[in-house]
């Protein structure tokens, strides 16, 4: 209902999700506003916003982002942060090798939530003009680049092997090689054979595995994060009945860009969201299958589905707007020229459905078809609107004229509530509370009140009693009867 009301909304608006402290448990209201609104309310009635949640919608476009944690007690002498270090080398070395994305831990954001018996850390990754096509392809690639560790798992409880905690003890092995392999490469020599092998045996991830509450072999990351329409808590909240909210990481390196008329905290708050991406400039990259050689730089994901196929995490091969990609689907199929939609891409920051178009060149720009480059068709969920743009380099800046969407397809209605549902207001005291109209009964309509009057004995016997008098004493007036109609209620 939250996701229907949202887009709906001519302003630009998104969900979160917010627990209650008294609520039922796994209870949740859903709260739509815009990112700024939001950070409004979040300084000004903190109690009442400390257990927040961003919705990440289906299909959006959303950064590369690791829920992390372990259990205090059952790893002893584990060194968080110098795992979290490794885990972020590992990850922008992966980055290079498959995607060609340069990164390092300035390009991270470490948000800490621990306590004294939990490690628990949020990594969100802000790429240089790069983020994945939604958080089902980002599930398949971090389950795929740590496939090692949980190869490693699964193969010590085959052989019935009884590890031992050594977290710390790799983890400071592990430090140190990365040490010597920084010092190499700033001497100019680069990596020596030696620091090549370690590195290679550093490659079973071992500094991942942790032990859970029962002293069973575990992944230092949650792989269930990374499904449709998932609640990530955000920075600044923290559990409900819990009291450990997210902050900046003493060891974080990431520092946003500053931006005039926003604050340096709100930029974090930002940067923290993992939905919030531009269309203009993004590199797109998906994930196929296992293989590294297999993944994708792309605009978007193939309508056909062949960039999804099987495994651990469930995608879609239509876009969340299956009506929309119809309509699209038709305008790019003009007689002998038959179009037709390659890859999808829904920025739902912008409420924007990027389609990128095969065998259909029309370029507005320059008033026939291209001869090799593609063209582009943007759909505008918020204005409700089409227009074209184009992959040719002379035409980069171009936008067409922009054509309306046909009613039928829009999303431009009022959400109405029926008596069922839950209605929170907030008060002035930033506490949120069920709409008192829900209490009160509710008015007949016209309609009502008319078939009232006419199925009631009463009301009949009524009319008969008014005609007979009328005929022998004359009419009465309307006023008089709405006058005695008023002393007798």
């Amino acid at each position: 209902m939250a996701m229907s009301f949202a887009q709906s909304c001519k302003e630009t608006v998104h969900v979160f999700a917010l627990e209650k402290e008294k609520a039922s448990l796994g209870q949740r209201i859903f709260l739509v506003t815009s990112y700024s609104e939001l950070w409004h309310y979040y300084k000004t009635y903190p109690q009442s916003l400390m257990h927040c949640y961003e919705v990440i919608p289906e299909g959006a476009v959303c950064k590369l982002y690791f829920d992390l944690e372990f259990h205090k007690p059952s790893n002893r002498g584990a060194d968080g942060k110098s795992i979290v270090l490794l885990l972020i080398k590992y990850v922008c070395e992966k980055l290079m090798d498959i995607y060609g994305i340069e990164c390092s831990e300035k390009n991270v954001l470490n948000l800490d939530s621990s306590t004294e018996d939990k490690f628990s850390r949020h990594l969100i990754f802000i790429l240089p003009n790069a983020a994945f096509k939604d958080n089902i392809h980002v599930g398949k690639f971090v389950s795929s680049i740590l496939q090692p560790a949980l190869n490693k798992i699964k193969s010590d409880v085959g052989n019935g092997v009884k590890s031992s905690t050594k977290s710390s003890e790799t983890c400071a092995a592990s430090v140190t090689q990365v040490s010597e392999r920084e010092t190499a490469d700033k001497e100019g020599g680069g990596a020596s054979p030696q620091i090549k092998r370690r590195k290679m045996v550093d490659r079973d991830l071992s500094f991942l595995l942790i032990k859970n509450k029962d002293g069973k072999d575990g992944l230092f990351g949650d792989l269930g994060v990374y499904t449709k329409n998932r609640n990530f808590r955000l920075y600044k909240s923290s559990k409900v009945g819990k009291n450990a909210a997210f902050t900046v990481a003493e060891d974080n390196k990431f520092i946003p860009q500053p931006e005039k008329g926003i604050s340096a905290e709100q930029n974090i708050f930002l940067a923290s969201l993992v939905c919030n991406l531009s269309f203009t400039g993004q590199k797109i990259l998906t994930w196929s299958v296992a293989e590294s050689s297999d993944a994708k730089i792309s605009s978007s994901t193939s309508q056909q589905g062949s960039d999804l196929v099987p495994g651990p995490f469930s995608g879609c091969s239509v876009s969340p707007y299956p009506e929309v990609d119809k309509y699209v689907q038709n305008v790019v199929q003009k007689e002998e020229i038959q179009g037709n939609i390659r890859r999808w891409n829904y920025f739902a920051a912008e409420q924007l459905l990027v389609y990128d178009i095969a065998k259909y060149r029309w370029c507005e720009n320059v008033g026939r078809f291209h001869k090799s480059n593609n063209i582009m068709i943007v759909v505008d969920l918020k204005e409700e609107v089409w227009y074209q743009k184009c992959h040719d380099p002379d035409c980069r800046n171009f936008r067409s004229s922009s054509y309306p969407l046909p009613q039928e397809i829009c999303i431009s209605y009022i959400l109405n509530l029926d008596e069922e549902d839950q209605v929170y207001l907030m008060d002035e005291a930033g506490n949120f509370e069920l709409s008192q109209v829900l209490n009160q009964r509710r008015e007949p309509s016209a309609e009502e009140t008319e078939i009232a009057w006419e199925d009631d004995q009463d009301d009949q016997d009524f009319s008969e009693s008014l005609i007979n008098f009328e005929q022998n004493f004359g009419e009465i007036s309307d006023q008089l009867l709405l006058t005695a109609d008023s002393d007798v209620q």
